[in-house]
Parts: C-alpha cells; sequence; structure tokens
C-alpha cells in the first residue's frame, strides 16, 4: 500500500528515537553541525552534478564517444546525476534547515529515488566489470561486443534495480528516515521479521550479487593482464599498453566505488543483525554521505584518466579553451574489441 501524504506524528514518521523528524524535538546536532554538513554535502553535490552532466552532454555531442563500451559509462552517469539531484541537493537544503522538511510522502519518494538511482549505479559498475573481462579475456571466444549487448545490459541495471527498490511502495520493507535525519533510505532499524526479510534481500541481491560479479571478473581481468604485459614489447605492445591503462581507470572507479558504498553496507547489516546497537546519529550519517560522494569519483577518474574523454571533456568545461596539449594520436581506449590476449 503506498504511504499517505497526510501529516504524521514524528513518533509515527520515525521509529528510531534518534532520528530528528523536526523543529519541535531535540536535534541530534547543533545548528553549527546541520550547517556544516550542507556545508559538505554541496562540494560534493555540485561538481557531482557539473561533471556527470559533462559526460553526458559531451557524448552525446561526439560520436567518436559513442562506442558500445562507453554506454555504460554514460549510464553510470545518468545514475549518478540522479543521486545528487535528489539525495544530494535535499541533503543540502534540508541539513540547511536542519531537518527534514517533506512530510512522509517526500521521505518516502527520496528513499525511493536515491535507492534507485545508487543500486543502479552499483549495477553498472558490475556490469562495466563483466563487460571488460569478456571483451578482454574473450570467454566466449571471438565475439563483438555490439550495441545490442550493451543496451541490454543497460536495461537490465535499470529494472534489476527497479524489482528491487518497489515493493517498500507495496507493503514489503519501507523508506525511513536515516542518520541525523535530514534524508531517507530503506529501513534498516524496524526489528519486523517483515522488514528483515526484506532487507537482508536487498543487501544480497543488491550489494553482495553485484560486488561478487565485480570481484570474479577482475581477477579473471587482471590475471589476464598480467599475462598480456608479458607480450608488451613482443605482439601488440601499443595495444596491450592501453588495455593496461583501461583496465587502471576501471579498476581506480570500482575501487572508489567501493569504498563509499561498503561502510554504508557494513553498518545497515550490523543495525540489521543487532537491532539493539546503539549508533550515535552523526556517526550514522557519515557513511551515507560517503555513499553520496561516490557521485562526484566517476567522471572525474573518467575525465582524467581517458586521453581521448579528456581531448573533448575538458575544453567542454573550460568553455572551448584547451589548456592541455594532447598527443596528436588520440588513445583508442574505447576499441578494445581489436586486442588479442593469449593465455601463458
Amino acid at each position: 500500500m503506498f504511504y499517505s501524504s497526510a501529516p504524521m506524528q514524528p513518533s509515527a514518521f520515525s521509529p528510531n528515537a534518534s532520528l530528528y523528524t523536526g523543529p519541535q524535538e531535540e536535534p541530534p546536532l547543533s545548528r553549527t553541525g546541520f550547517i556544516i554538513l550542507s556545508v559538505i554535502m554541496a562540494f560534493f553535490t555540485g561538481p557531482a552534478i557539473v561533471l556527470n552532466a559533462t559526460v553526458i552532454i559531451v557524448s552525446l555531442m561526439h560520436k567518436q564517444l559513442r562506442q558500445p563500451l562507453n554506454y555504460a559509462l554514460v549510464n553510470m552517469a545518468v545514475a549518478d546525476l540522479g543521486t545528487a539531484m535528489t539525495g544530494g541537493v535535499l541533503s543540502v537544503v534540508n541539513n540547511a534547515q536542519g531537518y527534514f522538511s517533506l512530510g512522509r510522502t517526500g521521505c518516502v519518494m527520496e528513499g525511493f529515488a536515491v535507492s534507485l538511482f545508487g543500486i543502479t549505479s552499483l549495477c553498472t559498475v558490475a556490469l562495466i566489470a563483466v563487460e571488460r573481462m569478456f571483451v578482454v579475456c574473450k570467454p566466449l571466444g571471438q565475439i563483438t561486443f555490439q550495441k545490442k549487448h550493451a543496451v541490454g545490459g543497460i536495461v537490465l541495471s535499470w529494472l534489476w534495480s527497479l524489482t528491487w527498490n518497489l515493493p517498500p511502495l507495496f507493503g514489503w520493507g519501507r523508506y525511513e528516515l536515516e542518520g541525523v535525519g535530514t534524508s531517507c533510505a530503506p529501513d534498516w532499524h524496524n526489528k519486523d521479521p517483515h522488514n528483515v526479510s526484506y532487507i537482508l534481500a536487498y543487501f544480497s541481491v543488491c550489494f553482495a550479487i553485484p560486488f561478487a560479479l565485480i570481484l570474479a571478473s577482475y581477477s579473471k581481468l587482471m590475471w589476464t593482464l598480467h599475462q598480456v604485459s608479458k607480450m608488451a614489447c613482443v605482439e601488440g605492445g601499443a595495444v596491450a599498453k592501453g588495455e593496461m591503462k583501461v583496465a587502471s581507470m576501471v579498476i581506480l572507479m570500482v575501487l572508489t566505488f567501493l569504498i563509499s558504498w561498503l561502510p554504508y553496507a557494513g553498518l545497515a547489516m550490523l543495525i540489521v543483525y543487532n537491532p539493539d546497537a546503539k549508533i550515535p546519529p552523526l556517526i550514522g550519517t557519515v557513511p551515507v554521505y560517503m555513499a553520496k560522494s561516490s557521485t562526484v569519483y566517476n567522471p572525474i577518474i573518467y575525465i582524467y584518466l581517458n586521453k581521448q574523454f579528456r581531448k573533448y571533456a575538458v575544453p567542454f568545461l573550460l568553455c572551448g579553451k584547451q589548456p592541455l596539449v594532447e598527443d596528436e594520436t588520440s588513445e583508442a581506449v574505447t576499441t578494445v574489441e581489436t586486442t588479442k590476449v593469449s593465455p601463458a
């Protein structure tokens, strides 16, 4: 059943007494503390919106960047932009006010939107890892990675996220205030078995499975690239070095994403397995903001480690100016299909 937009008492809005629901309650932070949190979120949200929008716009403007292997990266930018525009902007505004002011319906809508975009981004990280592994390692032979494969992966990432973020809107689990009470997310605190079953299922399919795919794919990829590096000066040396640079970029992107999200997932599971754990609101807020800050890392890594993309993105950001002297021949970092990998 959908949540009603009718005003609710704070006790009904937040079963956790530490969650602040309005100016009539004792705030978990001082006014200065809320302002600091607002400034921190603005520091990450502003660049995240600009950089992710740049990834999308520049990819649409330049055909050279519209390669099948870039589709997932653009999809990640779309998901991260959505997270920044919903969770990031609202966190800035609500912290500036010192409480969540959008009511029950607003909480549910924000929790759903941020979770939808966040899990889609995580699934896209797994998608990128799997795509790179298949293209570089070729476990199925000389199968060319095509547009239909890229589009299929993107559709799957959104459907997967939507499937597991819709249930709280219909009664299995729910979205609730978290941390200092200025943002909403799946309710990790509720001890009801019905809610706990959703959280455990959610963690398994939206965190554990993508994480396992990422680890498995990049373990295989790293091993293959280790073998390729031995051939760098013998056959296809330039291509092999290019592949290693691409892999380094994506691996760094994965690591920063997991560093951002694992504390949040870990805290959520701690609360589920030990509901009586006393987590101070500020401590509970730190992993939340670490997760939201991940939206700014991916475009930074993508722009500054990919010479081909940087060639178009930097001038766009600087209104046509080109401060960097690029090589005449741009690295073809997206055309990894041509690589021939022979196991040692």
